[in-house]
């Protein structure tokens, strides 16, 4: 029987750098996961140096958050030049820990600071609870599962194992099998597995008939092009489920999605988390935080694997969803309660007339229409137009100093 749930399970959010981290943890991550300058897979990202990882690591303190490194690559024999030093240099600055997925680099790690905790990727493709239980068996702590792991999966990992699970509950899903796809590397010579993915499933392709006087395109006849592009993953709709189960840690993937994304993405979870947890039996999902959900995403979205078997159903293929697109159009600085007016750093042009919604922490929203803007010298202007300049705008209610203002495109 599934032991009773005693405890929350930590939200866990991505950091493509510094600023997404602050993001992340101010809209209510419980940790955060980042990149180094190596060993990561996700070579594009905003990745940290050593200085913007302490200096992350002192914000995430603040806030009781925790700060982990992927160190997810399968290395080649080049790749392990400097993992000790790079391991050691991370638990001396206060790593809380590694994710790793290749046993050398695990080894290096032990060898090196055997103090930092380790959890083991999802790059290393664990479907099954055999498969855990080796890494219990290990010393590991925590497993993050992959993709392909169903609910009843899950389900029998927690009643046979004492040992933390951390899965996937929203973000983009490989059409591959996790951790093993050599599509990129075959098209483009870029290594899906060291860092490089060039995501060559998310191409569109164009198909063809052979006939006898040659071969005819039959993509005409399609709407959209695609062919392996999956939906993304989104249990918003289901988190009873996994909060029941009691997995341990609830991962949204996202580590090159923009701040917007990050921050509108880990409120809606928190939210849902905490008003479970204030009453279990009688939560009810709120339509409000699937509407909010959907102005984060970038495409279909689907269960994946944890229900059934994926269907042609789970695939960006014939006409697309008509999706509600938002432009993040400014950040709060500051708010003067006396003249209702906030400073604004913006971020994608906006005017005089505009309909915007402010949201922050805690799935605090209202929209209005913008009526003033002034700019930094308190010079009345009809558009702010220029990239992160400084204006003033009149509210309708209070707003608070990382609070986030948008509009629908």
């Amino acid at each position: 029987m599934t032991k009773p749930i005693t405890k929350k399970p930590e939200l866990l959010a991505p950091a493509g750098n510094l600023e997404k981290l602050k993001f992340a943890i101010h809209y209510g991550a419980d940790a955060v996961y980042i990149g180094g300058t190596q060993f990561g897979l996700r070579s594009k990202a905003g990745n940290f140096s050593y200085e913007d990882m302490e200096e992350g690591i002192a914000f995430a303190r603040k806030y009781g958050a925790k700060v982990y490194v992927a160190a997810n690559i399968i290395a080649h024999n080049e790749n392990l030049s400097g993992a000790k030093d790079f391991f050691k240099a991370l638990y001396d600055i206060g790593i809380d820990a590694v994710i790793i997925a290749d046993p050398a680099l695990i080894t290096a790690c032990k060898e090196a600071a055997p103090n930092l905790e380790i959890h083991i990727s999802t790059q290393a493709s664990i479907v099954n609870w055999r498969t855990v239980d080796f890494w219990k068996k290990e010393g590991i702590p925590r497993v993050v599962l992959a993709r392909e792991v169903s609910i009843k999966e899950m389900k029998e990992m927690k009643e046979k194992l004492d040992i933390e699970l951390e899965a996937f509950i929203h973000g983009a899903m490989c059409i591959s099998y996790s951790g093993r796809c050599v599509l990129s590397n075959h098209m483009t010579a870029r290594d899906a597995n060291r860092g490089g993915c060039a995501q060559s499933c998310r191409w569109k392709y164009d198909l063809f008939e052979d006939g006898i006087d040659g071969a005819v395109s039959v993509s005409e006849q399609a709407d959209e092009a695609y062919t392996m592009s999956s939906q993304d993953l989104s249990m918003v709709e289901h988190m009873p489920d996994l909060l029941e189960l009691g997995v341990d840690s609830l991962k949204i993937e996202g580590r090159m999605k923009s701040i917007h994304y990050v921050a509108t993405v880990v409120n809606v979870y928190r939210k849902i988390i905490d008003t479970y947890f204030e009453d279990p039996e009688n939560f009810t999902l709120n339509p409000a935080w699937v509407d909010e959900i959907w102005k984060a995403a970038q495409r279909s979205l689907t269960t994946a694997f944890y229900y059934q078997e994926p269907t042609e159903k789970d695939q960006l293929f014939g006409k697309p969803d008509r999706i509600p697109k938002y432009d993040f159009s400014g950040l709060v600085l500051d708010y003067d309660e006396t003249t209702e007016i906030a400073t604004i750093q913006q971020r994608n042009s906006f005017g005089v007339g505009d309909e915007i919604e402010f949201f922050g922490p805690n799935f605090y929203h209202f929209k209005q229409t913008i009526q003033a803007i002034w700019d930094e010298n308190g010079e009345p202007i009809d558009r702010a137009k220029h990239a992160m300049m400084i204006t003033k705008v009149k509210v309708d209610q209070p707003v608070r100093y990382y609070d986030m203002m948008r509009k629908q495109k």
